[in-house]
């Protein structure tokens, strides 16, 4: 499994919405079904299985030729089996397996996802309401968000080692396809965290939340909302309001402090 040092705090950008809200007040993050993404190559990736070299083959024979959990039929003929012959057999068999393992985390298996960067102007785009949500910022020291992985962009699809599918079962490989995106999508510097139920609500800690960032063209009024909803559950989040920069392509903040109009007019500051 890839190791990559996880950044303090990991974004997700929300449109203004009653979901959102709800989910804000809850303090909770949905895992929603990746067959819902607009990516129709995310975690649907059809199973990639590395042509094995002659002496993996020869010990996948090796090792199936003395197992309990092979029957004799197989064995024999795994032992009868020129070493093309027997390649290609264990190249399906790991790709059946592959699509099984797909199959099962498509049906199943719930994501969230993040972003490394608070300002990018397609995340705000795209995700961000066209301008017009937010982005919260939650620190990585709390559940799920200490468990969030890299996605990795590249070019070509992944492949597994054959080996590693029939003798090593190992899962962790097989998971790194669902961490793997087209290169056209690397300007999300996304980090996803899964779950095994599609469809769960998880309920955060109210610390987990350190930061609210505002979109430019977010009206007062939705603004207010969410700055009312956390401030009687979380008294620390920090607040920040967009604009778009005037020296780069992205989105520059502000910090500021929220203030109600009761509060305002408890202390004189407002008629």
């Amino acid at each position: 499994m890839r190791r990559m040092d996880k950044p303090k705090i990991i974004y997700k950008y929300e449109s203004f919405s009653a979901q959102s809200l709800r989910n804000l007040k809850a303090q909770s993050v949905y895992f929603g079904s990746p067959l819902a993404f607009n990516d129709p190559y995310d975690c649907a990736l059809k199973a990639g299985v590395a042509n094995p070299s002659d002496s993996a083959v020869e010990k996948l024979r090796a090792a199936y030729a003395v197992s309990a959990d092979v029957p004799a039929d197989i064995q024999k003929l795994f032992a009868q089996s020129s070493t093309d012959d027997l390649r290609e057999i264990l190249m399906c068999r790991a790709t059946q397996i592959l699509d099984e393992h797909t199959e099962g985390f498509l049906r199943e298996r719930g994501v969230t996802c993040f972003s490394e960067r608070n300002n990018d102007l397609l995340m705000w785009s795209h995700y961000g309401g066209r301008y017009k949500g937010f982005c919260l910022g939650f620190s990585t020291d709390y559940e799920p968000f200490s468990k969030i992985r890299k996605v990795e962009y590249s070019e070509e699809m992944p492949k597994i080692d054959v080996v590693e599918v029939l003798m090593h079962d190992n899962f962790d490989k097989m998971l790194d396809r669902f961490y793997t995106k087209s290169q056209s999508w690397a300007y999300e510097s996304e980090w996803r965290c899964l779950h095994k139920k599609a469809g769960t609500l998880f309920k955060y800690e109210a610390g987990a939340l350190e930061s609210v960032f505002f979109g430019p063209d977010i009206d007062l009024e939705s603004l207010e909302i969410v700055c009312l909803v956390l401030a009687g559950q979380n008294p620390n989040v920090r607040f920040w309001r967009g604009k778009r920069s005037n020296e780069r392509f992205e989105v520059a903040f502000k910090e500021f402090t929220y203030t109600s109009y009761l509060e305002a007019k408890k202390k004189g500051i407002t008629t």
